[in-house]
């Protein structure tokens, strides 16, 4: 009997455990379910090719409503957050827009491509460095002459500044009045609008809004002209009391000077969402709300000193929000690390096209969205106008590791555009007398250590150093192998003197390599148009019998048939080379 019921008990125990095991699975199969019916219900209620708007502000930390920081009011911004999702882990791969642009751009990190020494066609003086453009590996296109090539009508309106000059081909439109308007019946577009309020130089003295801003109206009106300069301080509209009460961070110090500054700053970041309603009421009007995917992002992080140029946080992280069409997640949060890199794989992830391999980031929406989230995002920071360093960074969700490359050069570097910002010189003025605090003056000591390591979650503004701390050993070794693996992943070369760079980009050439000029060859009714300079992108127009020039170069990929007696443009073009001269043959 004892026997029997033992038997029993064990039998119990072992339907206990199966239902336990069944119960597991089976949410397991239900979590694993809500993730494909999501995923199928984006992929389902998304139409086939998207329109995508891009809002691109400049110097732009996490001062947002929607971020946490209640101090401006922003309705547009909040509105498009409680119809979209907040993103509050994007990361730029360096703190200042250049750089960061190439990486939006390509898809590719600067830091391995030659982008990442900011402002490589000035400070010739200064430096003794030829002017040059980043060079990428031949496969590198930017991302917009990717969508032309499929049907897409691609704007920019109206900042450039890749770090390379961008081919004719990338942009159906790159000025100030470019916008989706002009494109042709029922075209899907992608349209970026750059936003120029939050600007570093926004805080400079005399302060007042810009009046260029009105461009943002005037798709189409290429007659319009705007007054130049600036509005004064008493033109300029006041979004936010002047004696509001600041959040002041650490690293600076609690005076006036800085007070005003970061009313400033609040004052543009309202006077920008401004900005944005104009356009979002373009795209409202135009019956195109739902019809489009809109992205809200920052350049980088903040555009305070000890934020604006460096890979602390306050540099790198930026707000993100996007909405879709008919508001799908509206109202939520996707924490995942996000890095620029990760633009160029998810714009053509959205649109239908799987990335090429090249890319060096991951989709992160979209058809061809990966599975795995990335882990860490890394970061560069090299030459910045007539000064350089060579720092590098990665991060996880939690942690980020720096290796200084230059430890026996102080953080701090003489930049004379941004000691026009009135918070720079209050800084310099006070170190010089003494009166910064210990941490207010960690940014000006004479040296820095090789290595430091930061808990992002206890210690935002990344101030105590835990790279000595046995604590944290394995976390800094992993943080380390990370750096050496991406590295060497990327080709990048931490230190390299510029000169022997910019050898390499060129392949031992004394001046900048130059696009061959495209061959055309007319066979049965069909131009054939080939470049020898592998990698160039060949642009074309085509000159009917009016010798009207169309606006747009077409995008070359395959041949095709022209009418008897028309006119030809080509022209050639490899980033990082001088383009081709623009040849035009008459009457084919």
């Amino acid at each position: 009997m004892i026997v029997m019921d033992s038997f029993i008990y064990v039998i119990r125990q072992f339907l206990i455990v199966l239902f336990l095991v069944l119960v597991v699975v089976s949410c397991q199969d239900k979590i694993k379910q809500d993730k494909n019916t999501l995923s199928t219900e984006m992929k389902n209620e998304l139409p086939k090719r998207p329109n995508i708007l891009w809002l691109v502000t400049e110097d732009m930390g996490a001062y947002l409503p929607s971020f946490g920081d209640s101090t401006i009011v922003t309705p547009n911004l909040s509105r498009l957050a409680r119809e979209g999702v907040v993103y509050p882990s994007l990361y730029s791969t360096s703190g200042v827009c250049a750089p960061s642009r190439a990486a939006i751009a390509t898809g590719m990190y600067p830091s391995g491509i030659g982008a990442d020494h900011m402002r490589t066609t000035s400070y010739t003086e200064a430096t003794g460095l030829p002017k040059y453009g980043a060079v990428p590996p031949t496969e590198v296109r930017m991302v917009s002459e990717l969508l032309r090539m499929d049907g897409y009508y691609c704007t920019n309106n109206y900042k450039t500044d890749y770090q390379f000059k961008a081919p004719v081909t990338a942009w159906d439109e790159s000025s100030p009045y470019a916008h989706w308007r002009n494109r042709g019946k029922d075209q899907p577009f992608f349209s970026v609008f750059n936003f120029t309020e939050t600007h570093e130089s926004g805080l400079f003295e005399p302060y007042g809004h810009r009046n260029v801003e009105t461009r943002h109206y005037k798709s189409g009106d290429t007659n319009y002209k705007w007054k130049p300069d600036r509005m004064t301080e008493a033109e300029t509209k006041v979004h936010l009391p002047k004696d509001t009460k600041f959040s002041i961070p650490p690293y600076l110090p609690n005076t006036d000077v800085v007070k005003r500054d970061i009313w400033k700053l609040y004052n543009n970041i309202a006077e920008m969402d401004n900005q944005v309603g104009a356009i979002l009421k373009q795209l409202e009007d135009d019956g195109l709300l739902e019809n489009t995917i809109i992205f809200f992002y920052g350049d980088h992080g903040g555009p305070l000193p000890r934020q604006k140029r460096l890979i602390y946080d306050s540099g790198l992280n930026t707000p993100m929000i996007v909405r879709f069409p008919n508001k799908i997640h509206a109202g939520t949060k996707d924490n995942r690390l996000v890095s620029f890199v990760d633009f160029a794989p998810t714009l053509l992830s959205l649109t239908g096209t799987n990335p090429p391999e090249h890319l060096q980031g991951q989709a992160f929406l979209g058809e061809h969205k990966v599975e795995k989230e990335r882990s860490y995002i890394h970061a560069a920071a090299d030459r910045f106008d007539a000064f350089t360093d060579a720092i590098r960074a990665v991060r996880d969700k939690r942690f980020k590791y720096i290796r200084n490359y230059r430890p026996e050069q102080g953080y701090y570097l003489p930049i004379e555009y941004r000691e026009r910002i009135p918070t720079m010189q209050e800084l310099l003025s006070l170190s010089a007398k003494g009166k910064l605090d210990s941490i207010q003056s960690l940014w000006f000591k004479e040296s820095k250590p090789v290595e430091e390591l930061y808990d992002c979650q206890s210690d935002p503004h990344e101030l105590h150093n835990l790279a000595e701390d046995l604590k944290y050993a394995n976390k800094l070794n992993e943080l380390r192998q990370e750096m050496d693996r991406w590295l060497v992943r990327i080709g990048d070369q931490p230190n390299l003197p510029e000169i022997e760079l910019i050898n390499q980009l060129w392949n031992g050439q004394k001046t900048q390599p130059v696009t061959l000029a495209p061959t055309v060859v007319l066979s049965n009714g069909k131009v054939t148009i080939e470049c020898g300079t592998e990698g160039a992108s060949i642009g074309y127009k085509i000159i009917g019998e009016e010798d009207k020039e169309p606006k747009s170069w077409n995008v070359y990929q395959r041949p095709f048939k022209i009418e008897e007696g028309s006119g030809l443009l080509v022209k050639a073009h490899r980033i990082g080379f001088k383009p081709s001269e623009t040849d035009e043959i008459k009457g084919i």
